[in-house]
């Protein structure tokens, strides 16, 4: 499934490549995802968003970011981390109010390559995810990261078809 067509500043095999790691992401995780590409200060270049438009908006109304233990670890490690890990280091809740969203099970990639740090997490409803698992979807992580550094900007008719597929854009 091709997600992203050809747009200014990036070529068709690029496009293609975030494309097709979008589209086998958000098979593998139908709960949801977030994915922060190139982190300056507290903005990422660009975000792509699966979760329930319900949860992003109780996150966002919450200002749940600023709490979120999986986001605290991701600014201050590189690696993988399950949020199973992360629950005695949760003083707001967030975990709890994520899995009332069916945000049950999940893991936190983080990757800082020459300054530029990229952070994504992953949810499930059903189980925890295995370690191969988790190996792929970082690897995943660290190619869109690759293909997205020198991207400037996606088109509107990529953006809509984003959309299409519930996986929210906001930037570039």
């Amino acid at each position: 499934m091709e997600i992203l067509s050809r747009g200014a500043g990036a070529n068709m095999n690029e496009h293609t490549h975030i494309s097709e790691i979008l589209a086998r992401l958000h098979g593998a995780y139908p709960t949801g995802f977030a994915i922060a590409l190139h982190v300056k200060f507290t903005s990422p270049k660009y975000l792509f968003q699966s979760y329930d438009t319900e949860w992003i908006d109780t996150y966002s109304r919450l200002g749940l970011v600023i709490h979120d233990p999986t986001v605290r670890w991701g600014f201050d490690n590189t690696g993988t981390q399950r949020w199973s890990g992360l629950a005695s280091d949760d003083p707001n809740s967030v975990l709890p109010r994520a899995a009332e969203h069916g945000l049950r099970y999940g893991f936190t990639v983080s990757q800082l390559t020459d300054g530029s740090r990229t952070v994504a997490s992953f949810a499930r409803g059903d189980r925890e995810a295995t370690d191969a698992e988790i190996a792929a979807a970082a690897a995943d992580v660290a190619q869109l990261h690759a293909l997205t550094l020198t991207l400037e900007t996606l088109t509107p008719a990529d953006h809509a078809l984003l959309k299409q597929m519930s996986i929210y854009l906001t930037r570039g």
